[in-house]
C-alpha cells in the first residue's frame, strides 16, 4: 500500500515538472506596427458616435463620455503609404473626468497580409494617452493567435492636431 502511495506521488510530481517544462518552451511572438488614427479631415478613420453636445465647448469632442468607432490602418512603418499589414477596428471612449486624457480601448487588430494574414488580436484596457508609453492587455485572438495572451506597448509617434500615428510593440504568448 505504501508503495502505491509513493508511486502515485512520484507520478504526480513528474507530471507537474513536465507541465512546467512545457510552459517554459513556449515561444513568444513580437510584432511592431503603426496605427493611423485619423479623427479630422474629410475622410476620418475614427468617428465620434456619442458624447456631450458639441455646442458646449470646442473640446467637447474629447470630453468625458465621448465614444468613437474606428477602422484605422496598421502599417509596417510610420508612413501612411507603407505596407498595409492590417486594420484596427473597434471603439474607444474618453473614460477620465480628471486632468488626464484616458481612453478605454476595445479593439481588434485584424492582419491582412504577411505571415499573420487572416489572424487577429484583441485588446481591452485603459490607455492614458498622455503617458509616453502605455501598456494594454492582449486578451485573445484568432488564427495563429487563437486564445493568445500578452500585452501591447503603445507610444505616440506623431500628432497633427487631432490625428495621431501610434507605434505598437506587441508581445504575444501563444496558447497550445
Amino acid at each position: 500500500m505504501a508503495y502505491i502511495k509513493t508511486l502515485s506521488l512520484f507520478v504526480l510530481f513528474v507530471a507537474f515538472l513536465a507541465s512546467k517544462s512545457e510552459a517554459k518552451r513556449r515561444n513568444t511572438t513580437h510584432i511592431q506596427f503603426y496605427m493611423h488614427d485619423v479623427v479630422g479631415g474629410s475622410n476620418p478613420s475614427a468617428v465620434r458616435v456619442a458624447g456631450q453636445s458639441m455646442n458646449s465647448t470646442s473640446l467637447a469632442m474629447f470630453g468625458f463620455g465621448s465614444i468613437y468607432v474606428m477602422d484605422n490602418s496598421l502599417t509596417a512603418t510610420p508612413d501612411a503609404n507603407s505596407t498595409l499589414i492590417g486594420r484596427a477596428q473597434g471603439l474607444y471612449a474618453i473614460s477620465s473626468q480628471e486632468n488626464e486624457l484616458s481612453l478605454l480601448m476595445t479593439l481588434t487588430y485584424n492582419f491582412v497580409s504577411g505571415i499573420y494574414n487572416g489572424s487577429s488580436l484583441s485588446i481591452v484596457g485603459r490607455n492614458p494617452v498622455m503617458n509616453e508609453v502605455r501598456e494594454m492587455p492582449v486578451v485573445g485572438g484568432t488564427g495563429v493567435f487563437r486564445l493568445a495572451r500578452g500585452f501591447a506597448l503603445a507610444k505616440t509617434h506623431s500628432m497633427d492636431q487631432v490625428d495621431a500615428v501610434i507605434g505598437y510593440n506587441v508581445t504575444i504568448i501563444p496558447y497550445y
